[in-house]
């Protein structure tokens, strides 16, 4: 049994029938194919925020959420966010919709929960995230979004393995190791 001060939880967030807000579900469907360290749990979050605020609270030290995160950058580029730091992320919705909230929705909701009903917050949040060329309706990622897909798998890749080697977070979000293929 894994140590619970040890676990990591990965997981997708997005909505696939919005266009590029499904990359956060392709990328956990990629991640299947990878051997994954024993204390990694890797699962698809999809829609179901409320869900996902409830399972934090079952004890992991390190949680990444991948998801599309507009941030004003080019589509396709991947940000890596540490959302436990104050104020990386605020939240942009107040309301809770339970079918459609994004990470810092699920934040904010794991804050509440946390204080009416226990359990235990992660001590560090991460969020990899790929700038959307669009989230309108419709099945299937965009060319910039989708080709970015494989990179976050190789950065969640190497967060779950060595965590201490890829934190580092440089003020626009993005991350230093990141390629610059055309």
């Amino acid at each position: 049994m894994t140590n619970p001060a040890e676990r990591v939880l990965v997981a997708g967030v997005g909505n696939v029938f919005l266009g590029d807000d499904g990359f956060g579900v392709e990328v956990v469907r990629r991640l299947a194919d990878h051997r994954l360290p024993p204390h990694v749990e890797v699962v698809d979050s999809g829609v179901r925020g409320v869900h996902l605020a409830y399972q934090l609270l079952d004890g992991y030290r390190t949680v990444l959420l991948v998801d599309a995160a507009p941030r004003g950058a080019p589509p396709g580029t991947v940000h890596l966010i540490d959302a436990s730091a104050p104020k990386a992320v605020v939240p942009r919705q107040p309301q809770l919709d339970g079918h459609h909230m994004s990470p810092d929705a699920v934040l904010a909701l794991l804050e509440t929960l946390r204080q009416s009903i226990g359990g235990s917050a992660p001590e560090r949040v991460l969020v990899v995230g790929c700038e959307p060329a669009s989230v309108d309706e419709g099945i299937g990622l965009s060319a910039p979004v989708a080709a970015a897909v494989d990179e976050a798998v190789d950065l969640v890749l190497r967060l779950v393995r060595d965590e201490q080697q890829c934190t580092a977070v440089v003020p626009d979000g993005t991350y230093p190791e990141r390629n610059t293929q055309p």
